[in-house]
């Protein structure tokens, strides 16, 4: 059969797909309709019985029985309502692109062949609903179409292994239900249909990857068994679409009894959450809980100013501070606060006293008593409770012995008729004696008097956490030699004045916070959040050892998956090399797997052919055979010169409809170009804070917040000497490592010595 005909065929049953689609939108449309009209039909009946209960002095048990059923019908409808309005969206994206892939196969020992369409999600035959029209990718039958070459062929069901003989793998270019070209293919995803998908233009948002999924990320997705999974990915392997493609293939393998708040994802910044939030909703999940780990921590201390992005990596320039910040960082010091936290059972928990109106209930001095009346038998979080339970107690004495105070009666005699109306029970309540009413009155308003004071019980505000963290910081030195780790005593005596001032100042740095609610989470006891699953800590080079024991302390039946590129460390440099070796101290061997993703898809090859000689390991990189310019360098004499050149190349860019970041190295410098580009008539938005949205068009942006993100083009603006040091080698290459299809570096003066070291035939000068 020739190419023509078979597209035909091919056209004809994509047509007949999309008709029964449109007709499933039809019918889950008069769905949506339905339920939308049983909604509002429940809701007004609701309001009818609730007005009816509220006209009389209580509400009937038949009324209250109406009004539960109601809402259960209303929280079923809702239901119905929403999962439908879900499923719409599906199948309006799978009416422009029903599936991606065919396969025909035959299962050893049937002796008949069988043709399977895969697709972004499900569809059966509105006729036949055993009939599958395309089944979802992440169904088992398509890992094949991921791992497998023609031939025998070994996949994983649910009821075990299966074995089948691939003859036909096709993939196919759809766009608007019409079939822009095919490919028959041997391998997993072929070089035509990978080069069709990279050569699209960049975009504020990430796209799915579903189409174009490698063997090497589909081990990744479809991973079961790993408690960690630790994904090494040079920068554009796909790492972060596989994980995103990894948790909507967890949502469905599990759907019966995982939900998306059972999943969470640490990203690096707010914008890089922006850029993928369409991921999942494309795939018809919901998006699992997502945060940047400073949001997390910050959160639980919401009167005191953490520092930001930038402050962080102004701070980490700071060689002074390097050495402590690297030592309170480590999984040395986390052990330390675990050890130090055993100590506190016998001594040294600082208390405060607690107060009402500027009066001392109940002292420091005897809740300190209390609280080590206990036996070594008590663990902190025993010793807790039970400190607690006793204080509620003497503080109900108290309550006892203060309703005989004048100013209780005094209150009791200035109350009007309404006033008292709210404390009784019931409108009509009666007592035995005008003495017992008292009693009753009494009690209740030296209860409401001391309601706050027993909040700060219940809350364990008699705990002084700040004093027991600096006596702990008081304490290292006398547990731990410092000179081990290059840190005199003064240089640490300095570091906790230094820590006390800020707390005084309610500020406090990314180092400093996690320690700090540690050693408190150990004092209250806390075991974590135990009903989550499933934790994913993107760009993983950047975090401590420290955060994720902490990470891994606060979520401990969880299965992990921590991904990043080691060649990309912003924050913690040299440091992350270490990283994986500490990790995996954490996690049974057994239970741990090691995937390293080498191929690089996001840039052409010219671009990773550069990227990669930045880096002293670069060759472990691979680069996909995808064609382009060479990256040009532009060396000024200075910086007017410089910024004419820049306005040139985007000028360029823009005849390409390429849009173009220029990533600057901090935030000063990316604020002082901005002003001049836009003084000097360019339209470019300034991205200087995580908190904004990805705008169209030109942006301005400093390196810290491009981490994870992907551009046409880009400018590395000001690769000057001495601009980047010998050890931000990781920084340069992230920086120009998110470029897609053209690559400038601008220098002024002279060019940057890391950029220097770059072999000649890698770029244009």
């Amino acid at each position: 059969m020739t190419e023509d005909s078979q597209k035909q065929l091919e056209q004809k049953r994509l047509d007949e797909v999309v008709s029964k689609i449109k007709i499933s939108q039809n019918r889950m449309e008069e769905n949506i309709q339905r339920a939308k009209e049983d909604i509002e039909g429940i809701n007004d009946t609701f309001h009818d019985d609730v007005h009816v209960g509220l006209g009389d002095d209580y509400i009937s048990m038949d009324s209250a029985l109406s009004i539960h059923q109601q809402q259960q019908m209303l929280n079923e409808r809702n239901n119905s309502w929403q999962q439908s309005k879900q499923r719409l969206g599906v199948l309006k994206r799978l009416e422009k692109t029903p599936y991606f892939a065919r396969l025909d196969f035959e299962e050893s020992g049937e002796g008949r062949k069988e043709t399977v369409y895969i697709g972004m999600s499900s569809f059966t035959d509105i006729d036949n609903q055993d009939n599958f029209l395309i089944y979802d990718w992440r169904a088992p039958i398509s890992s094949i179409y991921y791992d497998g070459n023609l031939g025998q062929v070994e996949y994983d069901t649910p009821d075990g292994k299966q074995n089948v003989d691939l003859f036909l793998k096709r993939q196919f270019l759809i766009e608007n239900g019409k079939i822009k070209n095919y490919f028959d293919t041997q391998e997993t995803i072929g070089d035509q249909m990978l080069l069709e998908v990279l050569d699209d233009k960049s975009s504020t948002h990430m796209k799915s990857i579903v189409t174009t999924i490698q063997r090497e990320q589909n081990k990744i997705i479809r991973d079961t068994d790993s408690h960690l999974l630790f994904v090494q990915g040079a920068a554009g392997s796909g790492k972060t679409s596989a994980i995103l493609q990894r948790v909507a293939f967890l949502l469905y393998r599990y759907r019966k009894n995982l939900n998306s708040s059972q999943v969470v994802m640490f990203s690096p910044n707010q914008l890089f959450n922006d850029y993928i939030e369409d991921v999942l909703p494309e795939m018809g999940e919901q998006n699992m809980v997502q945060m940047t780990y400073l949001q997390y921590v910050a959160r639980r201390l919401p009167n005191v100013t953490v520092e930001n992005l930038n402050q962080q990596f102004v701070d980490n320039d700071n060689q002074s501070k390097k050495k402590i910040n690297q030592f309170v960082s480590d999984i040395r010091f986390f052990n330390l606060i675990t050890k130090y936290s055993e100590l506190l059972g016998k001594s040294g928990v600082s208390f405060r006293d607690i107060k009402r109106d500027g009066q001392v209930v109940i002292t420091k001095e005897k809740i300190e008593e209390i609280y080590y009346s206990f036996g070594d038998q008590y663990k902190l979080s025993n010793r807790l409770d039970a400190t607690r339970e006793r204080l509620l107690k003497i503080l109900n004495t108290k309550i006892g012995s203060e309703m005989r105070s004048k100013w209780v009666s005094e209150a009791i005699e200035s109350l009007s008729k309404e006033e008292l109306q709210t404390l009784y029970a019931t409108a009509d309540q009666e007592f035995k004696s005008n003495d017992s009413e008292q009693k009753f009155l009494a009690r209740k308003i030296v209860t409401y008097a001391y309601k706050n004071v027993r909040k700060k019980v219940l809350r364990n505000r008699f705990f002084n956490i700040s004093n027991n963290y600096i006596n702990f910081l008081n304490m290292v030195p006398k547990l731990v030699d410092l000179s081990k780790y290059d840190i005199s005593n003064m240089e640490w005596q300095e570091f906790v004045s230094d820590f006390n001032e800020n707390l005084r100042n309610k500020k406090m740095s990314i180092a400093n916070i996690t320690p700090y609610l540690y050693l408190y989470d150990l004092l209250l006891g806390k075991h974590g959040d135990l009903d989550m699953r499933f934790v994913f800590i993107d760009e993983i080079q950047d975090y401590t050892p420290f955060q994720l024991a902490y990470l891994k302390f606060n979520f401990p039946r969880a299965r992990y998956t921590m991904l990043g590129d080691l060649n990309q460390s912003i924050f913690t440099k040299n440091n992350s090399q270490s990283l994986l070796s500490q990790v995996q101290k954490m996690f049974k061997s057994e239970s741990t797997k090691v995937v390293q993703l080498t191929h690089s898809y996001r840039s052409t090859r010219q671009i990773t052919e550069f990227t990669r000689a930045l880096l002293t390991n670069g060759q472990k990189i691979e680069p996909f055979n995808r064609q382009g310019d060479l990256p040009n360098v532009i060396v000024d004499v200075d910086e007017r010169n410089a910024l004419n050149s820049v306005i040139k190349q985007l000028h360029k860019n823009d005849e390409q409809n390429d849009t173009t970041a220029i990533i600057a190295k901090n935030l000063e410098d990316s604020v002082s170009l901005t002003e001049k580009l836009q003084k000097m008539g360019e339209k470019v938005t300034l991205i200087k804070s995580e908190n904004q949205r990805l705008a169209e068009g030109n942006l301005v942006i400093p390196s810290y917040l491009a981490k994870g993100l992907e551009f046409d083009a880009v400018v590395v603006w000001d690769a000057s000497k001495d601009k980047f040091t010998e050890d931000e080698q990781q920084l340069i290459y992230t920086i120009t490592s998110r470029a897609m299809h053209k690559l400038t570096i601008s220098a002024i003066g002279e060019l940057n010595q890391l950029v220097k070291r770059v072999p000649e035939e890698f770029y244009e000068m």
